[in-house]
């Protein structure tokens, strides 16, 4: 029986969310040096190895059949695709933004499985989520006129067109999810669909590396340390963190947690990248993680709301 959520776990997700928040400041800061398809490409070939070591060392028993490798092959191409865009974003808008724009994927893979999976049918209170966090978005794209990185200026429409490709990214990633919900991957061990995504990733997206001129690489230290960085612990310790924790804890609560990730992103990219943030992006960053909230945490409010109107002993 999995636990409630307790402080090694609370801990744990601080950590996990704050490495995870990031990678796309990194991504960003490293783009003249290394450009972010291709900085995804290393990192996913490198996470790829560390965790078929992984595998073997535990031992794990990979199961290669024909139900497993064609929805494999599915979520490997949408993980890349995800990525693709997600790097293509970094190009043209900032850290912050992308790091938002990219989370809605819970919206995009609730709303998918409402309609396909008959036990995945959302609340009013989870539709009420989903509007708020839409509202968030149209707000957040109406953001201020002027550049948001000192580093790598652009221009306002180039900048809608990143967030834009973010947006896109995010609903790859719940693409992706509705894939492993509705397949047989989701009796397959985690680090068995996570070895198809970074082998997916890996290939396509060097590829796509090719195929775009990005293969440019000046390995100075900032770069070297942010692909040891991605390789290593977002790709690798961080997706491990996350699956240990969703054996060990209830999900619904540990899903909840994750709403520190583009906080993180929001905040380190203004720290460390020196970018503005307009106050309408602000405003409808905080309803697109309001709406997360209400849509991924629903068990967890109703039973804080419930915690809320039982009476006092006594009364």
């Amino acid at each position: 029986m999995r636990s409630s959520v307790d402080v090694r776990a609370f801990s744990l997700m601080v950590f996990f969310c704050l490495i995870i928040g990031m990678q796309q400041v990194l991504l960003k800061g490293t783009g003249a040096d290394i450009s972010p398809v291709l900085q995804l490409a290393l990192r996913s070939g490198i996470a790829a190895l560390l965790v078929a070591a992984y595998i073997a060392v535990r031992r794990e028993k990979l199961e290669f059949g024909a139900a497993n490798w064609k929805p494999g092959l599915v979520v490997g191409v949408l993980f890349s695709m995800e990525y693709l865009l997600l790097g293509e974003a970094l190009l043209r808008t900032s850290a912050a933004h992308s790091v938002v724009f990219l989370y809605t994927s819970p919206i995009f893979s609730a709303v998918i499985l409402h309609f396909k999976v008959h036990t995945e049918r959302l609340s009013p209170l989870q539709w009420l989520g989903i509007v708020l966090a839409f509202a968030g978005i149209a707000l957040a794209f109406l953001g201020g006129d002027s550049a948001t990185s000192s580093s790598l200026p652009v221009e306002r429409s180039a900048m809608l067109i990143g967030d834009l490709l973010a947006l896109l990214a995010g609903a790859s990633w719940g693409l992706t999810t509705v894939v492993i919900r509705s397949s047989s991957l989701a009796q397959l061990s985690p680090n068995q669909t996570l070895l198809y995504q970074l082998l997916g990733a890996f290939v396509l997206l060097s590829l796509a590396a090719l195929l775009l001129g990005r293969t440019s690489f000046n390995p100075t230290p900032e770069a070297l340390f942010s692909l040891g960085f991605q390789s290593i612990m977002v790709s690798f310790v961080g997706f491990l963190i996350w699956f240990w924790l969703l054996r060990h804890y209830r999900a619904s609560q540990v899903g909840v947690l994750s709403f520190m990730t583009p906080l993180f992103g929001v905040v380190l990219g203004a720290w460390l990248l020196d970018e503005t943030l307009e106050p309408n992006f602000l405003v409808g960053a905080m309803l697109v993680i309001a709406g997360i909230l209400m849509v991924s945490g629903q068990g967890w409010l109703k039973s804080r709301l419930r915690m809320g109107r039982q009476p006092l002993v006594g009364e």
